[in-house]
């Protein structure tokens, strides 16, 4: 066991050391991974997993926000001493997908603002009129999961491949298909180490916490979407529907691809 920690340590050091531009060695990321879930644990809080973070990677690594509140922000920028990423800001990864609502584009820059974090606004590689010429008028209703692909997985992959380590904001109470996620991963689907602070969070635990500490959230939620994605493929639940049921509703899709693994 001592051994395999040093072996971690050894990893953990190199990925600091290697800093975002050298190419990454996925096997020492998967030993970190792994390494991290065993030492913290099953019940590590998000605080802790947050620190972990900053204290094995440093600057190397960013924090996604779907912008829909600033919950996974305010805590890591409560959690993680500066000293811990040189003093650096924060990284938030958006990924604008030309489809947002303007509310969610409202938040992004309120966020940016007010946490004073460098934003990476990820864009697609086409913009939508170039999508539509190229491929089809409105990909979102005649093949949604191809325009994830596209708005989405693609633009994020190149996005990620510079850093060692993504933060989400995923719950496991969101969806079945999220029921399972860990606290820390080796994420092979994008190729580096995959923290989830907030996974184990119930919907009470976050409410609290955006009431404790008045977190800024999508002025939508209150407008009854509770989960926000591109606006010609979100629409409000019904009474008594699951939260997600609103996202590309009618369909039998239910996640973007971004969270697969």
């Amino acid at each position: 066991m001592t051994k395999d920690l040093d072996s971690a340590r050894s990893a953990e050091s190199t990925a600091r050391s290697a800093g975002s531009t050298a190419e990454k060695n996925i096997d020492e990321l998967r030993a970190i991974a792994e390494a991290g879930a065993q030492q913290l644990g099953p019940d590590a809080t998000a605080e802790e997993l947050l620190r972990w973070t900053a204290q094995t990677f440093g600057a190397d690594f960013v924090i996604a926000a779907n912008m829909q509140d600033a919950v996974l922000i305010d805590v890591a920028k409560k959690a993680i001493d500066p000293a811990a990423i040189d003093d650096q800001r924060l990284k938030a990864l958006f990924l604008d997908t030309g489809y947002h609502f303007a509310e969610t584009i409202g938040t992004r820059d309120a966020v940016t603002d007010v946490y004073d974090l460098e934003l990476i606004n990820v864009t697609p590689e086409q913009t939508v009129e170039q999508q539509d010429a190229l491929v089809g008028k409105n990909l979102f209703a005649s093949d949604p999961g191809e325009c994830c692909r596209l708005r989405k997985v693609v633009p994020l992959k190149g996005s990620l491949a510079p850093f060692s380590a993504w933060v989400t904001g995923i719950r496991r109470v969101e969806s079945p298909t999220r029921a399972e996620a860990p606290l820390i991963s080796f994420d092979e689907g994008f190729g580096l180490v995959k923290i989830n602070p907030l996974a184990a969070w119930t919907d009470e635990q976050f409410q609290d916490y955006i009431d404790a500490h008045g977190v800024i959230v999508n002025p939508l939620v209150d407008e009854g979407y509770p989960s926000i994605g591109c606006e010609p493929c979100t629409v409000k639940p019904k009474a008594g529907e699951d939260p997600r049921s609103g996202r590309w509703a009618g369909r039998t899709k239910t996640e973007c691809g971004l969270h697969a693994s």
